[in-house]
């Protein structure tokens, strides 16, 4: 299920046709939902993120009810929710809690929930996030699984390496495909994504200045914008580069800008192409993709770290399903 048609056309390329391109609410009232084992989710998480509006109204906010809808009516034995780690805090983390009491739709249901990071789990990504797992009464619970990187972590050395420092090319190959009656560009393998921005000479005069490790603060004042030059407090990882030995900070949905976080190569002067996002996600250099660049910058920071997504899905077959 996957409303956001470049994304679909992702899976599909990948997958093969088992995704329904479309909104939840009318796949819920259009298709019989089938009876299966595990039900995993991530309704949006704009509306629970610090860095978005934090908007209490936020309608994408309300999605999980939907997800709730669809768990009643598939009966899996074990479901999972992920999203941000605000979502723990949020009065619909509660409604979801109220949905597993005596009258509630999912009253044949227990979950736990945690905060976990992906780096724990061998993402070279420090992310934290929201992981509920739910179970039939009548089962036991599985546990969530045990770090294996604690004091190990995987480094932004470890994603890049055998990756070209030096970036030229621009654009996308000039190619494109049929998906849900949508043309779309691609498709296109992750190794086909190291891709170089357009940068104004004053970007490039900014992003110079920045020593290794270093971020907006060491901006000479001159090439400040006003609004940076007034207010010398806020968020360190603005304009800031990726540290070679740590892993990096969360991958988000516009990291080609090096204004929205620490998205500046270790060294390089320039921001993170969506081949080094795609590999610190942990995806493999085959992995296909469709849509523009920045539909797929979207899906690549939308997705769950593979490493993490694989602790969880180990964790359920082994513990739930009973293989390894």
């Amino acid at each position: 299920m996957e409303s956001d048609v470049a994304a679909a056309a992702s899976f599909a390329a990948n997958f093969g046709d088992v995704v329904h391109e479309g909104r939840i609410q009318d796949w819920l009232a259009d298709h019989e939902v089938p009876t299966v084992d595990i039900v995993v989710g991530g309704p949006p998480c704009q509306g629970f993120s610090r860095l978005g509006k934090l908007d209490a109204h936020d309608e994408r906010n309300e999605l999980w009810r939907e997800y709730a809808k669809t768990v009643a009516r598939a009966r899996p034995s074990y479901f999972v929710v992920e999203n941000v780690a605000a979502f723990l805090r949020s009065p619909q983390f509660s409604l979801l809690e109220h949905e597993t009491g005596r009258r509630g739709s999912l009253r044949e249901y227990a979950f736990r929930a945690a905060v976990l990071n992906s780096a724990d789990f061998g993402a070279p990504q420090a992310r934290r996030r929201a992981v509920v797992l739910g179970h039939h009464r009548d089962l036991p619970f599985p546990g969530f699984p045990e770090p294996t990187h604690i004091g190990k972590p995987r480094t932004v050395r470890d994603a890049f390496r055998g990756l070209r420092r030096k970036v030229e090319r621009i654009e996308l190959p000039d190619r494109s495909t049929t998906f849900g009656g949508w043309q779309l560009p691609g498709v296109y393998r992750s190794r086909e994504l190291h891709l170089a921005r357009t940068y104004s000479g004053v970007s490039k005069a900014r992003i110079r200045s920045i020593p290794p490790g270093g971020n907006r603060f060491d901006i000479p004042d001159r090439l400040l914008p006003r609004c940076w030059r007034e207010h010398l407090s806020g968020s360190a990882d603005v304009m800031g580069r990726l540290r070679w030995d740590q892993p990096s900070v969360t991958i988000r949905t516009e990291f080609y800008k090096p204004e929205k976080g620490r998205y500046l190569h270790p060294d390089e002067d320039r921001a993170l192409t969506l081949f080094e996002a795609a590999r610190l996600q942990g995806f493999p250099d085959d992995h296909r993709w469709v849509g523009s660049k920045t539909a797929i910058a979207r899906q690549i920071g939308n997705a769950v770290p593979i490493a993490l997504g694989s602790a969880l899905a180990r964790q359920l077959a082994q513990q739930a399903l009973g293989r390894p």
